[in-house]
Order: C-alpha cells, then sequence, then structure tokens
C-alpha cells in the first residue's frame, strides 16, 4: 500500500487528498496541517449575524473542475447577483462606474478623450517579448493612462501587486497569448467573439467548448456560508486522514523512502506533497535540499491587512448596488478598495445591515497592513466616509492579518518554476503545489490538484 502524506491543508492540499482517496481507495493518504483547523486562506468568520471573509471570497464559475468538485462533494454553490457585474473605481475624489459596454465605456469620464484616443493605436502596437511587467506591456499597448486607472487597481484588487513588477505571462497569461497570436487585442476580440457566435450556431449545448473570452469571465461564486463551505466539506470526506495541529519540522530520505518529523512523532511515506505556501516549503526543505530552497523563497509575499465594518444601511449614504471599488495608486489613499459582500451574496448581514469589506497593504504600501489595530481601523474609516458618506461608526469592527498574503508572479517567475522543475526531478515522489506557482485563485489550485492526481495515480 502506498503511502502519501500532504504537508498543508489548504484547498490544495485537502482536493488532492480528496481526489486520491476517491479514485483510489487503496491509497493511505494523511493530511498534515500545522494548525488547528484545516482551509488555509479561506477562512470564514460568522460575527453577530454578519459573514466575514478573512480571505477570497469566492470563485468564478468558468471552470468546470471547481463546479464537478461541488457537485461530487453534495454541496450548492451560490452565484453572485446582478450587484456584482457594476463595479467601481476611486477616481478624481469620488467612485466612477466600470464602463459595461462600448458605448457607456464612449460615455464614461474615467478615462480623457486622449486616453480613450490612445486605446486605438493598439491595433498597431507591435508584439512584445516572451515576458515583460505588466505595466510595460499594458503601456506599449494601451497607454499610460489605462494602465494607471484601470489595470493598477485591478493588480491590487487580484494580487495586492505591483503591475511595474508583476509577470503578464505569468499574471494575466491569457492576455499575453492574445497578442502573440492575434498581434492585437482589439482585434483578437473581435475575431474570439465572433468564433464565439459560430459556437453557438453550431451547438445546441450552452457548453464551456463555446465559452471563449479574453479575461476572466463568469460569474463570482460562492456559498449561502461562505467560502469555507468547500474546504469544510473536503475535510468532513477525508475525516481521520486530516491531522490538524501536526507539524513537520524536517524532511529526510532514508531506505528509498522519506521520513517526516511532526510534532506527533516520525512517519514514513512513498510520496510527499508539499502543498504549503512557497515560503513555507522552503523552510522545510533548508536541510533536505538548499538549492531548492533557495529557489522556493525568491517568490515573496506582501502583507495585507482585512477590515470588515457592519453598519445599519441607513448610516451609509452611498447606494450599494455593485460588487465594491478598487482604487488605483495615482489617487494616493491608503486601502486598496472595499467589497461591498452584503450587496453580491446572501447571509453576509442581518437583514437591514450592509457589510463592507476593505484590503489595505500589499506590494505598494506594505506599511499600512502592518499599523496597529487602533490606527488601521480609523485609517480606513477615515478612507470610507467621504466616499460612503458614512454617518456613524460601524456596529461589528473586525481586522483580520496575513503577514504573507498573496505569492507575487514578479518578472522572472518563469524561471524560478524552471528551475524548481529541474531540481523536483532529483527528488522522486516529492511534489509541490499551491497558488505560488501556476494560478492564485482558488479555481487553479482546484484545477492544479487534479492534474497532480493524475500524474501521481499514473
Amino acid at each position: 500500500m502506498k503511502k502519501i502524506a500532504i504537508i498543508g491543508g489548504g484547498i490544495s492540499g485537502l482536493t488532492l487528498a480528496y481526489l486520491l482517496v476517491n479514485r483510489n481507495s487503496d491509497l493511505e493518504v494523511t493530511v498534515y496541517e500545522s494548525e488547528n483547523r484545516s482551509g488555509g486562506k479561506i477562512w470564514t468568520e460568522h460575527v453577530d449575524g454578519y459573514l466575514c471573509e478573512r480571505g477570497p471570497n469566492g470563485f468564478l464559475d468558468n471552470k468546470p473542475k471547481t463546479l464537478e468538485l461541488c457537485n461530487s462533494l453534495n454541496i450548492d454553490p451560490v452565484r453572485s447577483n446582478e450587484n456584482s457585474k457594476k463595479r467601481f473605481i476611486f477616481s478624481g475624489g469620488c467612485l466612477k462606474a466600470l464602463p459595461e459596454s462600448p458605448v457607456s465605456f464612449i460615455k464614461s469620464d474615467l478615462l480623457t478623450w486622449g486616453g480613450k484616443l490612445r486605446l486605438l493605436r493598439e491595433l498597431t502596437a507591435p508584439r512584445g517579448p516572451a515576458d515583460e511587467t505588466v505595466a510595460d506591456f499594458i503601456t506599449r499597448r494601451l497607454g499610460r493612462e489605462a494602465l494607471e486607472k484601470l489595470i493598477d487597481p485591478m493588480c491590487s484588487g487580484i494580487f495586492a501587486g505591483d503591475p511595474s513588477t508583476m509577470s503578464i505571462k505569468n499574471c494575466f497569461p491569457r492576455i499575453k497569448e492574445l497578442e502573440q497570436d492575434y498581434g492585437s487585442l482589439i482585434r483578437a476580440l473581435i475575431k474570439i467573439k465572433r468564433e464565439r457566435k459560430a459556437a453557438h450556431k453550431g451547438s445546441s449545448k450552452d457548453g464551456d467548448e463555446t465559452k471563449v473570452s479574453a479575461a476572466p469571465g463568469g460569474t463570482l461564486t460562492s456559498f449561502y456560508s461562505g467560502a469555507q463551505t468547500i474546504t469544510d466539506a473536503l475535510a468532513d470526506k477525508l475525516a481521520d486522514r486530516v491531522m490538524p495541529g501536526a507539524a513537520i519540522k524536517a524532511i529526510s530520505m532514508e531506505n528509498d523512502s522519506y521520513q517526516l518529523q511532526t510534532s506527533r512523532g516520525t512517519s514514513t511515506a512513498d510520496i510527499v506533497v508539499l502543498a504549503t505556501p512557497a515560503y513555507a516549503a522552503a523552510e522545510l526543505l533548508q536541510d533536505f535540499d538548499k538549492e531548492l530552497s533557495k529557489s522556493l523563497s525568491e517568490i515573496p509575499y506582501p502583507h495585507v491587512s482585512v477590515v470588515c465594518f457592519g453598519y445599519r444601511k441607513e448610516q451609509i449614504s452611498h447606494a450599494l448596488n455593485g460588487f465594491g471599488f478598487l482604487v488605483p495608486h495615482i489617487e494616493h489613499r491608503k486601502i486598496l478598495g472595499t467589497l461591498w459582500d452584503s450587496s453580491i451574496f446572501p447571509n453576509r448581514a442581518p437583514d437591514g445591515h450592509a457589510l463592507l469589506r476593505t484590503m489595505a497593504g500589499g506590494a505598494k504600501a506594505p506599511e499600512v497592513a502592518d499599523m496597529d489595530d487602533n490606527e488601521l481601523i480609523k485609517t480606513v474609516l477615515d478612507e470610507l466616509r467621504p466616499v460612503m458618506g458614512l454617518k456613524a461608526d460601524p456596529e461589528m469592527i473586525r481586522v483580520y492579518r496575513w503577514n504573507k498574503a498573496i505569492p507575487q508572479y514578479l518578472l522572472g517567475h518563469s524561471r524560478i518554476l524552471d528551475t524548481v522543475d529541474k531540481q523536483l526531478s532529483n527528488h522522486p515522489g516529492l511534489y509541490l503545489t499551491g497558488n505560488a506557482y501556476r494560478g492564485i485563485g482558488i479555481n487553479d489550485c482546484i484545477m492544479n490538484s487534479y492534474k497532480l492526481a493524475d500524474i501521481i495515480l499514473a
């Protein structure tokens, strides 16, 4: 019987363990989790009738593997309502709706007429190198204003990152592929729209194969009781195969078997999967393979703090008919943005109340995330009052801190991955998975766990 040790009980490790056990019940699979709870950064807290997400609040429904996993677990996803389609950018001291159509884009004052006209030059912009920073790519194709007002806040909202250092190939691979394949993003979108129409005409099904998009599409999806529903369901299915509070101290090889020094004693395994953040994997492998450890330590993680405020709706002047807003760095504010969670999903706040969830810190302003609680709460309130028209202090406050939040795919990330793959080839039976490598979202983690399960079982 093969013994498989999975280190890390987040969405990646739990999904992998579940798939392995489901497909081959003869495998002896154990998930070691150093914390006293499983779930990793997917963490839902219920506070006084509010549902606060410490980490991600959902996933897009455009990737079939995540929905397939939900179906297997017998849990029902909840799609966000129409509000989620209306998003705002803080610009010029107020919130401006992101255009949802070419006509609304022309009418919008989010970009100047000079910025709008600059977009037309995208049709003749030259192809770039195999990889470059997000800032270089967008400036070359769409102009500086589009970078500063549209793409910069998107990078903060998804990665808490800095587009001047982020890799376009690794952070937004689909966008880079479109440039390489079509020579122009605008030309690509026109051709893709035609292809989609042709696919719909040729098929009576509305299947995933007919959905072609230039950017992440789909509907934001979660669960009635929060994102943690999926990790709780996985942990329940795995039962005593998950060992919370079992920290791994060291990894070694002896007699063709991996030896794990844990906080509960020594264990052996034929296969070891590190489903931890890259920095944690680097620490575990320091004595086992110093070069591999060094490569993994090159992936940085900025500090991010999440501040949740609960309000009675009448205490907020701004209409909450939207997803929330993001803040471009050029506005010189101290927050990355705020999501109106209770406007997106049901069961996020008591009747007549609203839940606002604000992110602060990130690659460009880690010092804000490091403020003490009182200073951070005051800072966020000072930022939100004039924007949201807050008439009182919140009735519910929660502060959540991630000292190492989201892995950054910087320029050169592909080189790190290539090096890590070569170094792993020296250790048969040792694998890495998680959001530090090939996709940071819940969908990416689940998809990569499916792929790794296929490799292990093969």
